[in-house]
């Protein structure tokens, strides 16, 4: 019997500077289920926390092999994101897992509501998303920041920069 179709949508108004950031973590090689492990029980604990600004999280599964299992989050605005992402204890993961993924790979995809996208792939062997068909760049410099390559300034005082990993 047919049924019929309940089609929604969405009235986005009271979001005009929403951010939507995809993120990954890819298991490498063996010993990286323990750190994949590990970085998803921190992260499940800091979304419990509420962090201001986070307007929905939500788990998602890329593959199952190899494993690359992550999450979609909506974000009011790119300062709300940007200050979670430079606080502790993420900013301290973050300096940690680019000192030593691990033998994992870490994977970002951050789009708009006011236009712009931009994307970070750590130690991902094979290219996906953007990667997959616009090439990719080393994030360096004026690439290294998900602010500059989204074309926006970002001031706050918990900044975290090429200085903090590559001068140590």
């Amino acid at each position: 019997m047919p049924t019929r179709v309940s089609r929604q949508t969405v009235d986005l108004s009271a979001y005009p500077d929403l951010i939507v950031v995809y993120l990954g973590m890819r298991v490498n090689h063996l010993y990286g289920i323990r750190t994949f492990f590990s970085f998803g029980r921190q992260i499940a604990q800091s979304v419990v926390d509420e962090p201001d600004g986070l307007l929905l999280h939500e788990p998602v599964r890329y593959s199952f092999f190899p494993m690359n299992m992550g999450m979609r989050q909506y974000w009011r605005d790119l300062p709300s994101l940007l200050d979670f992402a430079r606080s502790e204890p993420h900013r301290q993961w973050w300096l940690d897992f680019l000192k030593d993924s691990g033998g994992t790979g870490f994977w970002h995809e951050t789009y708009s509501v006011k236009g712009g996208m931009e994307a970070v792939y750590d130690d991902v062997p094979k290219p996906i998303g953007f990667g997959g068909f616009a090439g990719v760049r080393r994030a360096r410099g004026p690439l290294f920041g998900s602010a500059a390559r989204l074309g926006r300034s970002y001031d706050r005082s918990a900044v975290l920069n090429e200085t903090d990993l590559y001068e140590s």
